[in-house]
């Protein structure tokens, strides 16, 4: 464990664009919660944000720790310095109304700095306890933006469809090697290929040992790593529950109570489907995608020669590590937005779909280097569907122009989600 922002400059340190929204809320709430999947990076930005504000640093991974929290919940908050980060709250549910109560006593902003390796929102005590008294925010593994030091303005070109015809360079094979890397702070500490591979699946194996028994009572534990692997063949499809449940000779509600575990663990994330009420054909299916696809990969046990010999899965994977880079990019953009997919029962779809304010824009992925105007027809029933709503379609291509199709339709390179 890291003690002291010195000790964790000697290794890169990738600017984290949630920081700002995280010092504002610290300025506005009693208690801050960050969360997202182990080994993302929550510790270091806390420290990082923490220690100058002389924030004293506790962690639920030591089981004293833990044990001590149980035993006397009230005396245990009572006893803790005023500005604190607890790290991993998850393994200690029982804290949370304890905490509220010292809340509700001296309702200091910027009290708690919270992190949680699993959604919080799902543990009712946590959501009963501290509503209203804390802001929430999710961090994701590294963007590419991040990575690259350089934040993005897609999202905000999108919403006013600003886009311009100019040549933006796009290399598949450099998309390809994005894909497999993924984007775990701690995959970028290691050389390619064999050793990053490992590290992925040692972090899924200890992950399912070391969280599964603070969040459920299920049994049948053995079988979430082999339907983690299966759904890593399945990233960016519709969700088959049944599909599924047959694969293990399990019921439908079971393997649903198994998925939405592998959810709140952030291995899994189901994309709702955006409907509106004047829409009565559509298809209520979600559809699953895999948090991160260095993660997804390692699960399948493909490196970028053989993903770029397999032109089905990895266009599935595209899409995915499409859907989870705007996804990181919306995490620290100071509004808000939804994300959902679009498919009619007539066959017309398009891979995402993004809500902010009273705006809807849509984003199709191909991994082709060319696009016609076929192309765009799963966008143009999405606008008539959308109506004066409607703010821009693209589709993402493997091409060099950004390009305009009328109707505030364009087709851009790839590249330029991070430009």
């Amino acid at each position: 464990m890291l003690n002291t922002i010195e000790q964790m400059s000697k290794t890169t340190l990738y600017p984290r664009y949630i920081k700002s929204l995280l010092l504002e809320a610290l300025k506005d709430s009693p208690a801050v919660l960050i969360h997202g999947p182990r080994q993302c990076g929550k510790t270091t930005l806390t420290r990082i944000v923490g220690e100058p504000k002389k924030y004293k640093y506790i962690s639920f991974d030591d089981d004293v720790v833990t044990e001590a929290a149980k035993a006397d919940p009230i005396g245990f908050v009572r006893n803790l310095p005023k500005k604190v980060i607890l790290d991993e709250v998850q393994r200690t549910p029982h804290l949370f109304s304890a905490i509220k109560r010292e809340i509700d006593s001296h309702r200091i902003p910027g009290r708690f700095i919270l992190t949680g390796s699993a959604n919080i929102l799902r543990l009712p005590k946590l959501s009963d306890s501290l509503a209203g008294r804390m802001q929430i925010l999710r961090l994701h593994p590294l963007s590419q933006g991040e990575l690259n030091q350089h934040k993005s303005k897609f999202l905000d070109t999108l919403f006013k469809s600003g886009f311009k015809t100019k040549k933006i360079k796009t290399s598949f094979n450099q998309l390809i090697d994005k894909i497999v890397i993924g984007g775990y702070p701690e995959v970028f500490t290691r050389p390619t290929g064999r050793r990053r591979i490992n590290w992925y699946r040692s972090y899924i194996e200890t992950v399912l040992q070391r969280d599964i028994l603070d969040l459920s009572k299920a049994r049948s534990v053995d079988i979430l790593p082999r339907l983690l692997s299966l759904s890593a063949t399945q990233t960016s499809q519709l969700v088959n529950f049944t599909k599924l449940a047959s694969s293990f000779q399990v019921s439908r509600p079971t393997v649903c109570d198994y998925v939405a575990l592998l959810e709140q663990m952030f291995f899994l994330e189901k994309l709702s489907p955006w409907y509106s009420s004047r829409l009565r054909r559509f298809i209520k299916t979600p559809k699953l995608h895999l948090c991160d696809t260095g993660l997804a990969c390692a699960l399948l046990g493909i490196n970028t020669s053989s993903l770029k010999k397999d032109r089905l899965l990895s266009g599935q994977l595209l899409e995915t590590f499409i859907f989870q880079e705007l996804r990181r990019q919306a995490s620290y953009h100071n509004q808000h937005h939804a994300f959902f997919h679009y498919r009619d029962k007539k066959g017309y779809e398009v891979d995402i779909v993004i809500e902010r304010e009273h705006q809807v824009a849509g984003v199709e992925v191909k991994s082709s280097a060319t696009v016609n105007a076929s192309d765009f027809k799963g966008l143009r029933k999405f606008k008539t569907a959308v109506g004066k709503h409607f703010a821009c379609g693209v589709v993402l291509y493997n091409g060099d122009i950004s390009i305009g199709f009328g109707n505030r339709l364009y087709a851009i390179p790839l590249n330029a989600l991070w430009l």
